[in-house]
């Protein structure tokens, strides 16, 4: 079974943003689950409010490709397909809602990423963002 989720790429100097989860070993990107009838863009920027306190800006906010990779501490899927995109933000972000941690992670750093988070950080890096 697989687990559809949305995740936003935010990248500075190099670096993507991944975020901790409560209880969790690993970063994961920002993003979720959308709720029942929800489009990705709400979704999305339902869960990044949430999840950093940020208001994202829906003119700049593009996708940038979808991974898969196996699920990360998810018993009930076996895989995540993950739709990435890119926004534009506002606001000061902190950590909010059930996330302990957020940092900019580099190449060197994709240890500390769940599978699907080190599939976009391989996608950012593709695209260029990385650079």
């Amino acid at each position: 079974m697989e687990l559809d989720v949305v995740a936003w790429v935010q990248v500075s100097g190099g670096r993507m943003l991944a975020v901790r989860s409560r209880g969790r070993d690993l970063l994961y990107l920002p993003g979720g689950k959308r709720e029942p009838g929800e489009s990705d863009w709400s979704a999305l920027s339902r869960e990044v409010r949430e999840e950093l306190d940020l208001e994202l800006d829906e003119a700049s906010f593009r996708e940038l490709g979808v991974v898969r990779a196996p699920a990360h501490d998810q018993p009930d899927f076996a895989r995540v397909r993950m739709a990435c995109f890119t926004a534009s933000y506002s606001g000061a972000m902190a950590a909010a809602g059930e996330v302990d941690e957020y940092r900019y992670v580099g190449r060197g750093e994709r240890h500390l990423l769940a599978p699907a988070a080190r599939a976009a950080l391989d996608l950012a890096e593709e695209r260029g963002l990385l650079a």
